[in-house]
């Protein structure tokens, strides 16, 4: 068995603190397990207070100092203190001054088992919307190593956006094409193993389907890889773990569309908060939900085929 994604961070962690003169911040980071036994225990880790608006802008200086920090925040839902230093400062330096602020921001989601409102966020879509910032969320080990490479080759502050259910994970996650898909299905974040699901109970109803794995976030490139398969299945759905409302997925899905002019449907979280009992959360969307939406687009794609004959 290969490593798992969990184990793919802590081996590059422990590369960079101990070859490449690195820094890890972070709060908590060796109190509650090293961050789901992702953190190594070594040198370079540096433990900060809990005065959550002060940490990105230490991480801010230690980036121009050369030391490329890796800058951990344990719940997605704290960028909000933090983010100020962030996105009006490590974001704009290149652009304004000339110099990068190479940090690299390990956000890390997760949902269910009661965290509640402030601790389940998945919000790489509000990132999105700041010049100056990467954004990516690996699920994969191959992938947390390709992002890891590419924060290595540039100066730019970079946003990975982790979710705790692929820390387990040693698969990687190919796309799959068909020639004859009713629907072509676009993943990204933990929504990426729930369209698993939703592609199997899909083809138990007699529908077929194309799966494409979305990883980079910003910059989003309109590659054929993205573009054909949709333009064969003549239907597609944007499925993501953050917010439905204003969020990547409805983003993603009015590029697909004013690209190709097929229709394109987006779903993410409710536009509500999520609670702290299992009535009450607000979770990504599960395999059945993913389905029930895909049927009802390749009905509707078979309606409009009828009535245009």
């Amino acid at each position: 068995m290969g490593k798992t994604v969990g184990e793919t961070i802590r081996e590059i962690t422990r590369h960079h603190l101990c070859e490449q003169n690195g820094l890890v911040l972070g709060q908590a980071l060796t109190a509650v397990g090293w961050v789901n036994h992702t953190v190594p225990d070594c040198q370079g880790v540096i433990e900060l207070s809990m005065a959550d608006v002060a940490g990105s802008g230490i991480a801010v200086g230690a980036a121009l100092a050369g030391r490329r920090p890796i800058f951990i925040l344990r719940f997605q839902d704290f960028i909000f203190l933090n983010g100020s230093m962030i996105v009006n400062y490590a974001a704009k330096t290149k652009e304004f001054f000339g110099k990068g602020t190479p940090i690299f921001l390990r956000l890390i989601a997760m949902e269910g088992k009661g965290f509640g409102p402030v601790h389940s966020g998945k919000l790489h879509s509000i990132l999105m919307h700041f010049p100056g910032l990467r954004v990516c969320s690996p699920m994969t080990p191959k992938e947390y190593t390709e992002c890891w490479k590419i924060f290595m080759e540039h100066d730019d502050p970079m946003i990975v956006s982790e979710h705790r259910c692929s820390f387990n994970n040693t698969e990687e996650m190919p796309d799959s094409i068909k020639n004859d898909a009713d629907v072509t299905l676009y993943a990204v974040s933990a929504a990426r193993f729930n369209v698993a699901r939703a592609a199997e109970i899909l083809a138990q109803n007699g529908l077929s389907c194309n799966v494409i794995h979305i990883m980079w976030l910003k910059p989003f490139l309109l590659t054929e890889r993205l573009v054909g398969p949709l333009v064969k299945s003549k239907v597609g759905i944007v499925v993501d773990s953050g917010f439905e409302t204003a969020g990547a997925s409805q983003s993603i899905a009015y590029e697909l569309m004013f690209k190709t002019g097929i229709p394109v449907r987006a779903l993410g979280l409710y536009d509500k908060s999520s609670g702290v009992t299992s009535e009450t959360e607000n979770l990504t969307p599960d395999g059945q939900r993913i389905a029930d939406v895909a049927r009802e687009l390749y009905e509707d794609k078979v309606k409009r085929k009828i009535k245009n004959v």
